[in-house]
């Protein structure tokens, strides 16, 4: 082989090992998530200027299912997914042989105490009926609520899989209606109070903010076990390019800006 041959290949190699390289970085600088479309890809996208001056390039796919985006992330499609709590995940690894970590709770939608006929929490009598959600997870949530409010007592160790056989304390005769989420909000005009997360109280015509009568505290049980998550496959959560991602979307000026933007119904997660 002349020298001639030997240096147009060798000048070969060099180029196409630089374009590798090339393409290896850009693949690295490259953050794609699957999201629902609301709060998720909301938030996703007003944090993307910001991820852009630290070199990355977010893209955010929306999704209405709550399937495909822990599908996209376990095939590798995608870096990671913003749509879903730990529990909810915990189960689909289980159903589905997928696995998928949470990389950092991002934010919660917390839960909240409305007026029915009453307005205040103080003129509750009793015999009052107060309507709750009557699925395990958000009926957990409404009873811890009204327990910080000192109108009842669970159990020791119920927690978040309390139900209304779990009260041991309800000084007050308290009549619980209890209903499919999205239902509860409608009663509203029949009962005292409607205890209901964030997306059902502004559904309702609810101000969070305005009109709550009691929230979920920050560092709850409920806030802490249902904030929403940052979705990677296994072994990935540690990846230079997630933790920024995680690092933007907690930081302070972020969490100002959903409290701002949606109005209380969605709030910052501050814990680990």
């Amino acid at each position: 082989m002349n020298k001639k041959v030997l240096g147009s290949l060798l000048a070969g190699v060099l180029t196409l090992g630089a374009l590798t390289g090339c393409s290896s970085k850009s693949e690295n600088t490259v953050i794609k998530v699957a999201a629902s479309p609301t709060p998720h890809a909301i938030i996703l996208k007003h944090v993307k200027p910001e991820l852009k001056k630290q070199g990355y390039d977010l893209q955010v796919t929306e999704y209405s299912d709550y399937v495909q985006p822990n599908n996209v992330v376990n095939d590798g499609d995608f870096d990671a997914n913003y749509f879903q709590h730990t529990p909810y995940l915990e189960n689909f690894n289980k159903e589905n042989k997928t696995d998928i970590v949470s990389a950092g709770k991002i934010h919660y939608e917390p839960f909240g105490i409305y007026p029915g006929t009453k307005k205040s929490l103080k003129k509750i009598a009793k015999g009052d009926v107060v309507a709750v959600p009557n699925d395990v997870t958000n009926e957990a949530r409404a009873l811890l609520l009204l327990q910080d409010q000192g109108i009842i007592k669970l159990k020791k160790g119920a927690g978040i899989n309390a139900t209304t056989k779990d009260i041991t304390s309800n000084p007050k005769k308290i009549d619980f209606k209890e209903l499919e989420a999205a239902q509860v909000s409608r009663v509203n005009k029949e009962v005292a109070f409607v205890v209901l997360n964030g997306n059902y109280a502004l559904d309702a015509g609810y101000s969070v903010e305005k009109d709550s009568l009691a929230l979920e505290k920050a560092d709850s049980a409920a806030a802490s076990t249902y904030a929403n998550i940052i979705g990677v496959k296994k072994g990935n959560q540690n990846e230079k390019k997630i933790k920024a991602l995680v690092k933007v979307l907690k930081s302070k000026s972020t969490q100002k800006w959903i409290q701002k933007r949606f109005k209380g119904a969605v709030v910052g997660y501050t814990g680990k």
